[in-house]
């Protein structure tokens, strides 16, 4: 709208003049212009997180006079293991750890595993600490698997490491304890186990295991604790007692029996502690 610049009284509409002074209208012909409307001001768009990416890792088991070694090829890449695991490093290595969360802590205390986890990365090659045991490199894709209670030793970045409750009756009686440690994602996971695994896979059947030597699970499977016959008489003449039963589909490792090495360190160790109590008594 427009107002005369000489009285300030309201032109008509398309007139050329004032309809009380005559002034000539000079906005007569002009396009009225739309009254100023603030814009809403949008956020600065913040730019997208992009993933770390890490290169693969080479991991392979070398056996030096008796002892088994893990080597690790680096390229570009990261290896999470346990405190205390690495022998020697060469190359453009770099070695970080970290104070856990309080979650973190809380899990170390109930999986019996290490608070801080060291973190490797950078290109070279590192030689992680000798041992009698058996060293397994297991390959997830996307995966969920239930480690024993000191069966887990090293993995790669796009692992991630919780822990697993079992049920009361189980944890209290198979051996495997209330928690275990949980892996999941897609990497390698090494295990360390008293000897060579087997591989059982369960296609909707029951595996039944007198001992605690079931190293690793995959998620489906569940664990459960039962006598192994049916009746408190049956499992006295059976001599088998409580045993640990694996249901469900998936794959389950065991390690049934020890290697030579750690057979005769537990040979030995029984020998040293009978001595040790005839000695004190």
């Amino acid at each position: 709208m427009a107002f005369c610049s000489n009285c300030g009284t309201r032109f008509i509409e398309g007139a050329g003049f004032c309809p009380e002074c005559g002034t000539k209208n000079t906005f007569a012909g002009a396009p009225e212009q739309p009254e100023y409307q603030p814009q809403p001001q949008t956020p600065p768009r913040q730019p997208e997180k992009v993933p770390v990416q890490f290169g693969v890792i080479k991991f392979e088991v070398v056996e030096k006079e008796t002892l088994k070694f893990l080597k690790a090829e680096f390229e570009n890449s990261a290896v999470r293991y346990e405190s205390g695991g690495m022998y020697y490093m060469k190359g453009n290595l770099e070695l970080e750890a970290h104070l856990p969360s309080a979650g973190g802590f809380l899990k170390s205390m109930v999986t019996h595993e290490s608070a801080v986890k060291p973190v490797i990365r950078g290109s070279g090659t590192v030689w992680f600490e000798p041992s009698f045991g058996n060293f397994t490199i297991l390959e997830l894709s996307n995966e969920e698997w239930i480690l024993d209670r000191g069966a887990y030793y090293a993995s790669e970045m796009g692992i991630e490491i919780g822990s697993f409750t079992n049920k009361s009756f189980s944890g209290m009686f198979s051996g495997e304890g209330f928690f275990q440690t949980k892996v999941s994602g897609t990497g390698k996971v090494v295990i360390l186990s008293k000897g060579p695994l087997e591989t059982i896979d369960l296609n909707n059947e029951k595996l039944v295991v007198d001992g605690s030597f079931a190293v690793a699970r995959q998620a489906g499977i569940q664990l459960t604790v039962a006598r192994a016959s049916k009746g408190i008489f049956g499992s006295m003449l059976s001599g088998e007692g409580i045993v640990n039963t694996f249901t469900g589909t998936g794959k389950v490792l065991i390690a049934p029996a020890a290697n030579r090495y750690i057979t005769m360190i537990n040979y030995l160790s029984s020998i040293h502690h009978r001595v040790m109590q005839i000695k004190n008594s």
